[in-house]
């Protein structure tokens, strides 16, 4: 006889206790002197393939080309935020402004991350690694006399690192409610249990599947592998969140600005407005160009966390990220 229907506030959380493959090395690959070409030539496709989307076309000059030579890298721009937090669209946005040459999350840079949080490398090799990267990219587009932007999310936990290796950049800082940057984030097969058996890697080198990466506490590591999919979520969105909440602002204001995501996508050109007089881009056509791009927002992603959870699952997110959310006043006391 046919059961009937499990009522959704009976639900177990998704991901709990996840069955792993028992050969799986969810070590993230390692950046060595053999690595070099792999990483290079990884490096190099997503550079191409993010870069070309913008569909620039800018003639070639004498002065371009000579300043590809030596990049000076003088005040970069890195765009930060939870995963899922909106970094993807407003680094899209930024890439539109013709005084920026935009780089969307370079996985050279990204796999050194961990090495540099974890105090691996020292600041020397760190910063000579990611400045190579940086130029490196700036002359595979030919870009030398623009300013260097990128996105990368786990460029926030290297806040303090990369304030001082490019000591006049800025930073922006993105913050969504985490209920729906956990929602959008169940969509992706980074931390999901179910992936613990694809055998992907995303491009920072780490296995796809519920397996801890460098930023998670060392005394919860076990605990982020056998909890649910939503905590997990909820979890690399405090984690983020916190990391910017507490470096970024340290900066002062003419080196960090912070923003609402629900903010971009209801009131694209006041926010246009503030990023712009942010980085100083006084060029009415830049201006323009760059608010143009952002009234593509859309705030129907705003609140799809309704629809995506169980009651139990809220429960746990709560549990994991409601003091943030409290705080940052997505949710009421």
């Amino acid at each position: 006889e046919a059961q009937p229907a499990q009522p959704v506030d009976a639900r177990p959380p998704r991901g709990t206790n996840p069955r792993v493959p028992p050969d799986a090395n969810p070590e993230p690959l390692p950046i060595g002197v053999t690595d070099m070409w792999r990483i290079a030539r990884k490096t190099y496709r997503a550079e191409r393939r993010y870069y070309l989307k913008l569909d620039r076309h800018r003639p070639m000059t004498s002065k371009r080309l000579s300043s590809s030579i030596f990049p000076s890298l003088k005040r970069s721009i890195f765009i930060i935020g939870a995963a899922r937090s909106g970094t993807t669209f407003l680094g899209d946005c930024i890439g539109r402004l013709p005084e920026v040459t935009y780089h969307h999350e370079p996985p050279a840079t990204k796999a050194a991350g961990r090495y540099v949080y974890q105090g691996q490398w020292g600041y020397r090799r760190s910063r000579e690694f990611f400045r190579l990267v940086y130029r490196w990219l700036v002359r595979v587009e030919r870009d030398g006399d623009l300013r260097f932007a990128e996105k990368t999310p786990t460029n926030i936990f290297l806040i303090p690192f990369l304030a001082r290796a490019f000591p006049d950049s800025q930073f922006i800082h993105i913050i969504r409610d985490g209920r729906d940057a956990s929602s959008s984030h169940m969509h992706k097969p980074w931390l999901r249990a179910e992936d613990a058996w694809s055998g992907e890697r995303e491009p920072g080198g780490y296995l796809h599947g519920p397996w801890p990466s460098f930023w998670v506490e060392d005394d919860r590591r076990d605990e982020f592998l056998k909890t649910s999919d939503a905590r997990r979520m909820a979890w690399a969105w405090r984690r983020y969140t916190e990391a910017g909440l507490r470096d970024g602002p340290e900066l002062g204001a003419g080196r960090y600005h912070e923003l609402r995501y629900e903010d971009l996508v209801r009131q694209p050109v006041d926010e246009a407005e503030r990023i712009l007089d942010f980085l100083g881009i006084e060029r009415q056509k830049s201006r323009d160009s760059f608010v143009t791009a952002t009234m593509r927002a859309d705030d129907s992603s705003v609140g799809t966390w309704r629809s995506t959870f169980y009651p139990s699952e809220m429960g746990e997110i709560d549990a994991e990220a409601g003091d943030l959310l409290r705080e940052l006043g997505y949710v009421d006391d």
